[in-house]
């Protein structure tokens, strides 16, 4: 299914020139985890000069994560070995961007409780996405967890925290992931489990 949110519209086009370039949608895949791990990386020593180059690179690394799948639609090059390879970045560049947080805020008024968050909320954005996936395979291919309104999907608000970590509002951000993803994990395996349960009978 072709994506609608407005972040798909806007790659389609500038993805367009690499078909037929040898560039494959796995490359761009590893080019969106390298460049997560590296703003992970600029989130840890709490500075904010290393903050400030954290939020270019997670804006391009959330970019190329929409860039991957258009190129494969686009090019005719999408494959199942795709598919699990960028669901796999996902599960590693998402939960470590926000645990990576948390260390990075070790020193703020947090203090001890900043890692711990960064943990807890690392894990349930982890969780969350591993039902959610759990939940789609069951549903069928054509079925999101959680559909989008007004051109936005789930996955744009990952757009927000790049501007808002250049505002200095990392910890709200921490918090916020904390609570509210352990929520939506919460939510998604509730769903899961009645899913199955339903699907037994």
């Amino acid at each position: 299914m072709i994506g609608q949110s407005w972040t798909h519209k806007l790659a389609r086009p500038l993805v367009r020139p690499l078909v037929g370039t040898g560039i494959t949608p796995n490359h761009i895949t590893t080019a969106r985890l390298v460049t997560g791990l590296m703003a992970a990386a600029a989130l840890l020593p709490g500075d904010v000069n290393w903050t400030w180059w954290a939020g270019w690179l997670w804006l391009l690394s959330a970019f190329l994560d929409r860039a991957d799948g258009e190129l494969a639609r686009v090019g005719n090059m999408a494959s199942l070995e795709g598919q699990a390879w960028d669901y796999k970045v996902d599960l590693i560049v998402n939960p470590t961007f926000f645990v990576a947080i948390g260390v990075g805020l070790r020193d703020s008024v947090l203090g001890g409780y900043a890692i711990p968050l960064g943990i807890i909320a690392g894990g349930s954005v982890f969780l969350g996405a591993y039902w959610s996936k759990a939940l789609e395979l069951r549903q069928g291919p054509t079925v999101k967890a959680y559909s989008g309104a007004f051109g936005f999907d789930l996955d744009d608000l990952l757009y927000l925290f790049a501007p808002l970590a250049w505002l200095g509002w990392l910890m709200p951000i921490l918090v916020g992931a904390a609570v509210g993803g352990s929520l939506m994990a919460l939510l998604t395996a509730w769903r899961l489990s009645r899913l199955i349960a339903r699907q037994r009978t």
